[in-house]
């Protein structure tokens, strides 16, 4: 007669047996709820690989997302910067041009003007009274020595070039409408009547011909080229960015 043994299980074969069944229903319900997700789509659930590729695909698209919006950001933040640099180069230009409309606006004359001698002293002035005028003094005279050069004081043309009676050899020169000077008492007269001349060109020297009781050059502004239109001459200069 044959015995039959039987052999009872160990308290740690039965945990372990125990953990794998528990491993198995754990996958099973992954697995599961998986396949009822994709059912629900109307499509047949993946398997092995099939899941990791779905898996991964779905991480690549929120990764290319990302990346979308994270350009899209850095384009927009661009745009800003150029219409911001765009708009302060327009105020700077504006700024620019009413700065140099500002400063044209400041000019008393577009053409230069400049006293008819340099390294002089202001003697007898525009309208002094005395013996040694009929009337009351027409110009403004600059003391010099004899022999200095005498320039004109603006550009213009040349319309009296000899003698002038009480203002000895003297040069008249025309500017424009109703602008004109006068040099008289000169040594020596370098132009003639007609021609034309420019600003600081020297015209002749200083001297004391005429009716003159020393070197000096008498020096008028006109609206007029004869005697009777003068107007004072420093005034004059002063207006037109002279400071005699």
């Amino acid at each position: 007669m044959t015995k039959h043994t039987q052999k009872t299980s160990t308290p740690k074969a039965t945990v372990r047996r125990r953990a794998a069944i528990l491993a198995v229903g754990m996958g099973a319900s992954a697995a599961l709820g998986t396949g009822v997700a994709f059912a629900a789509a109307g499509a047949p659930a993946p398997q092995g690989g099939e899941l990791l590729a779905v898996n991964t695909a779905a991480k690549l698209s929120q990764v290319v997302k990302a990346q979308a919006e994270g350009q899209k950001k850095a384009a927009d933040t661009q745009v800003a910067a150029a219409k911001a640099k765009a708009a302060a180069a327009k105020r700077a230009a504006e700024k620019a041009a009413a700065d140099r409309k500002a400063r044209e606006a400041k000019k008393i004359t577009p053409a230069s003007w400049t006293t008819p001698v340099d390294k002089y002293t202001l003697g007898s002035t525009f309208g002094l009274g005395g013996s040694h005028w009929a009337n009351k003094h027409s110009g403004q005279d600059f003391v010099v020595p004899t022999g200095t050069k005498v320039r004109a004081a603006h550009t213009g043309t040349v319309v009296t070039a000899g003698w002038g009676g009480a203002y000895g050899n003297n040069i008249v020169i025309k500017h424009g409408a109703n602008t004109y000077t006068q040099y008289g008492h000169l040594s020596k007269l370098e132009v003639r009547v007609g021609q034309q001349v420019t600003t600081g060109q020297e015209i002749g020297k200083s001297g004391s011909t005429g009716n003159s009781t020393g070197p000096h050059l008498h020096f008028e502004t006109r609206t007029q080229p004869v005697y009777g239109f003068a107007v004072e001459p420093l005034h004059f200069l002063r207006s037109h960015g002279v400071n005699p």
